[in-house]
């Protein structure tokens, strides 16, 4: 007899999740090494990255999944997942397509503090957040 479940990772299960049922989760640039973002993940975001190969994530904000390039295109193809030694971070390594950030950067962490204590831009634009979300951006 078959199921029609699909079977889940034993890793699921050794998890720590919080208590909000979310973990951490760092994306990094599988070539360069780079950190491009850092979101959330629920179970359900976990298994649908495994299942289609690109990142999914859960957004505390609006209280609901989102797929990372859903509407930019800006897809991230995953080559791998890593559990942390503790078991309360994962990190993503992944092919980025254009840019991370939602304010058209690479990488999330676009801005260093500077020697003064202010914020610093440390990169470019890769795309104008403008044309690929709107003028409500």
């Amino acid at each position: 007899m078959t199921s029609s479940t699909p079977i889940e990772p034993a890793f699921l299960d050794s998890l720590k999740w919080g208590a909000d049922g979310l973990i951490p989760a760092i994306v990094q640039d599988a070539e360069s090494g780079d950190v491009l973002m850092m979101a959330w993940m629920d179970r359900p975001a976990v298994l649908r990255t495994i299942e289609t190969g690109q990142t999914h994530f859960y957004s505390r904000s609006r209280g609901q999944a989102w797929h990372k390039g859903g509407s930019s295109g800006h897809v991230q193809h995953v080559e791998e997942i890593r559990v942390d030694c503790d078991a309360d971070v994962l990190l993503i390594r992944a092919r980025q397509v254009g840019g991370a950030c939602h304010e058209g950067y690479r990488s999330c962490f676009f801005r260093k503090v500077d020697d003064s204590g202010g914020l610093e831009v440390s990169g470019s634009r890769v795309f104008d957040p403008g044309k690929v979300y709107g003028s409500g951006h």
